[in-house]
């Protein structure tokens, strides 16, 4: 007997968009239901929007969701600092959502937010589904279970940051620009920033509002001025998490995990794997640490206790 599959929307079609349509369209329980073009959220970094007439043909792009009929889930592809207005608009009409909100400080206000409004409109929000925050958070989080005393350090790079380089693009006076996030170990890192500048813009005036702008304000951040930020891009990133601690009363507890990955492509792959766990949940706001890794799997549980335990 054929197995119904969810109704998918993709909200913007920036890189991560364009990859989280990619794999809707190879997912067995999923049929994309269309794209939502908004162009508030394509950047001038986001190179790869060029509609593909081989498999796209048939994807219907519009400039609302409702124009898509009846939605089960809808992947957010948007800037972190539109999620929070983004999903309480599609939330109100009843449809689920999933994001990939990564200013770590702020996830439990925004989860709260969310909550209330996914509570009250019987709909299901999935915050922060990435790979960092989302997997990383999940493997922090074992991590602290097999070793509760102890100290884990989030190494994350060499690679495009994209929240970081979206933050960059925003400040005025940028006509386009990246952040490349360089570990200097224990958790501690560089953010490198090049900026292709507008005409007439003074460097230092750009300089200094990227550093007080919270994305970079913690870290130390060099920022470079440069003819083509084009030709510096390249999507790779990276994450090493290192936890040294006890078990019980037993130190020297050594843990790594490692990821060396496309960013784009990664942070799309979670957010469609959220958006079949999503379907599962009760009413409200969840982050991926609360939620059991099955739910994010496609086919029978007795076949993954079998394949993987």
């Amino acid at each position: 007997m054929a197995t119904s599959r969810s109704k998918v929307a993709v909200v913007g079609y920036g890189n991560v968009g364009r990859c989280a349509v990619e794999s809707i369209l190879v997912e067995p329980d999923m049929k994309l239901a269309g794209v939502v073009e908004v162009p508030a959220f394509v950047t001038k970094q986001d190179r790869l929007t060029e509609r593909d007439p081989i498999g796209l043909q048939n994807v219907r792009f519009v400039s609302d969701i409702e124009e898509l009929g009846t939605i089960d889930v809808a992947i957010l592809c948007c800037p972190s600092r539109a999620v929070r207005k983004t999903a309480e608009s599609i939330l109100k009409r009843g449809i689920r959502t999933v994001d990939s909100f990564d200013i770590h400080h702020d996830i439990p206000t925004i989860r709260k937010q969310l909550d209330q409004v996914a509570r009250e409109h019987n709909t299901v929000s999935i915050l922060s589904a990435g790979w960092d925050p989302g997997v990383d958070s999940v493997i922090r989080g074992w991590f602290q279970a097999m070793a509760p005393r102890g100290i884990t350090y989030t190494n994350y790079g060499p690679g495009l940051s994209m929240g970081h380089s979206v933050a960059v693009r925003a400040i005025k006076g940028v006509h386009d620009g990246i952040s490349i996030t360089v570990p200097a170990g224990m958790g501690i890192h560089r953010r490198m920033v090049y900026v292709q500048l507008e005409s007439g813009v003074k460097f230092e005036d750009v300089e200094q509002a990227i550093k007080q702008d919270p994305y970079f304000v913690k870290d130390r951040t060099y920022v470079f001025e440069v003819e083509d930020v084009s030709s510096l891009l390249d999507t790779g990133h990276g994450v090493l998490l290192e936890r040294n601690g006890v078990s019980g009363v037993t130190h020297n507890q050594s843990m790594r995990f490692q990821l060396k990955v496309n960013n784009p492509a990664l942070t799309a792959q979670v957010m469609v794997s959220a958006a079949r766990a999503a379907t599962k949940q009760k009413p409200g706001c969840y982050t991926m640490i609360e939620l059991p890794v099955v739910d994010f799997l496609h086919g029978d549980v007795d076949s993954f206790v079998t394949k993987f335990v």
